[in-house]
Parts: structure tokens; C-alpha cells; sequence
């Protein structure tokens, strides 16, 4: 059986693209929040730099199934 055959609830896979980015930052990320609705992601919350804005698209991306991702991380 294929991975796509089975179907993954959009909290299961909000939690599973929540602990992707804090691995993937390092948890440098704050106040984050990851929405999935309507087969899209959208997160947001801070970070220190680009970079590290950069890193949560990557991992989001990777952890979320060809979704289309929104980040609405604010860099401050």
C-alpha cells in the first residue's frame, strides 16, 4: 500500500508540520501557528531572521504533502 492511500486529518498534519519546523529551526521560532484548511498550509508567527523564515517554508513544505504553503512568519 501506497503512503496516499491512507488519509490524514488536518490537526495530524498540522502537528506533524509544527514539530517539523521547530526541528528544522531549532525551535527559534515563536508564537508559531500552523493552520491547514481547503488544501493549503498557513503559518505564521516570529523569527529572528530570514534565514531562519526561509528553514519553516522548507520544512513545511517537505512535511506537508504538496500542499500549497503560505508563511506568515514575521521576521522582527
Amino acid at each position: 500500500m501506497s503512503a496516499a492511500t491512507f488519509e490524514i486529518s488536518p490537526q495530524s498534519l498540522a502537528e506533524k508540520i509544527e514539530s517539523a519546523v521547530h526541528v528544522r529551526t531549532g525551535g527559534r521560532i515563536r508564537g508559531l501557528q500552523v493552520r491547514v484548511a481547503e488544501g493549503s498550509i498557513i503559518i505564521s508567527g516570529r523569527v529572528s531572521t530570514y534565514y531562519t523564515k526561509q528553514l519553516v517554508t522548507h520544512a513545511a513544505m517537505e512535511a506537508g504533502d504538496e500542499l500549497l504553503v503560505t508563511n506568515e512568519v514575521v521576521v522582527c
